[in-house]
């Protein structure tokens, strides 16, 4: 969902440490055939994915997930280790994409100072499904990677604002920026995953700052570029129809003639090629930004 709003909860945050609330027990069976672009059958919601959810990973680890709209505080993730922030996005082809980029350690032995020290399993987590009202997350090959049970209450701590721990408000605009993204603009050939790696730059004529603006998407679900002066980064799915979604991280904020690529990117709801260049398009169809492959 939100993209840059996380940085006020990592602020909000501050030094909480936290607890953990108690998981439900696994549940197992077959792998899901996939969701969305993986597979058939009926369209998930991605407003079911929002609340307060225990996990209960398929590798053993626990905790509690929040998903919330970026001005509710976006993605919060408590476990014995404190409080983790981040962002998601997902998309009624049930396609899935979280990263975290902000900790707040509880100084327990054994647990990570960087947040990318955070669950194993959220990076691999590229699509889900409803399973009824809960959502069961998947990897890309349809394998459940995490299930997420209703009703889970974190512990916000001294240092939490409360209301980022009570479950989120569903409002009219949050199902409006949930509902499913317009098609590809006519003209526009979607490309398949394999033809999205690489480095890209702005088709225009843009350089931005001292250093050219340029994203590079990685094979293993990871992106970084740069506006021209600010490093960006962050995680990114494809799926059929030429749908993208892209969670962009927190970055500096030296000025300059920046291009703003990273929110081209994590702006966007789909991609399609004219030619050799690859165009981004958000939810309602209008173009966020124009990149051609570097070289």
């Amino acid at each position: 969902m939100g993209r840059s709003r996380h940085l006020v909860v990592a602020v909000a945050v501050g030094t909480l440490l936290a607890g953990c609330a108690a998981g439900s027990e696994a549940t197992t069976g077959p792998p899901a055939a996939s969701a969305g672009p993986l597979g058939g059958g009926s369209s998930p919601d991605p407003v079911g994915l929002i609340g307060n959810w225990a996990v209960t990973a398929a590798d053993g680890g626990a905790g509690v997930l929040r998903l919330a709209p970026s001005d509710q505080g976006d993605l919060l993730w408590f476990d014995r280790c404190g409080v983790s922030t981040g962002t998601w996005r997902a998309g009624a082809d049930g396609l899935f994409v979280a990263e975290l980029s902000g900790l707040s350690p509880s100084g327990r032995p054994g647990c990570p100072s960087d947040p990318r020290g955070g669950p194993a399993w959220l990076p691999r987590a590229t699509a889900f499904r409803l399973d009824g009202k809960t959502p069961i997350l998947l990897d890309d090959q349809g394998r459940q990677v995490a299930r997420l049970a209703p009703g889970a209450k974190p512990d916000p701590g001294p240092h939490l604002l409360p209301a980022l721990a009570e479950p989120p408000v569903v409002t009219p605009e949050v199902r409006r920026a949930l509902a499913p993204a317009a098609a590809l603009p006519a003209g526009l050939t979607p490309p398949g995953r394999a033809a999205l790696l690489g480095r890209w730059v702005p088709a225009g004529p843009q350089r931005g700052g001292p250093d050219p603006a340029y994203v590079e998407l990685r094979d293993d679900g990871g992106w970084r570029g740069s506006d021209g002066c600010n490093g960006q980064g962050g995680r990114w799915v494809a799926g059929a129809e030429g749908a993208l979604l892209a969670t962009a991280g927190p970055s500096t904020l030296i000025g300059c003639a920046n291009v703003p690529v990273a929110l081209w990117l994590s702006g966007a709801s789909r991609a399609g090629l004219d030619g050799d260049v690859l165009v981004l398009v958000d939810a309602g169809g209008g173009e966020t930004g124009r990149l051609r492959r570097d070289g």
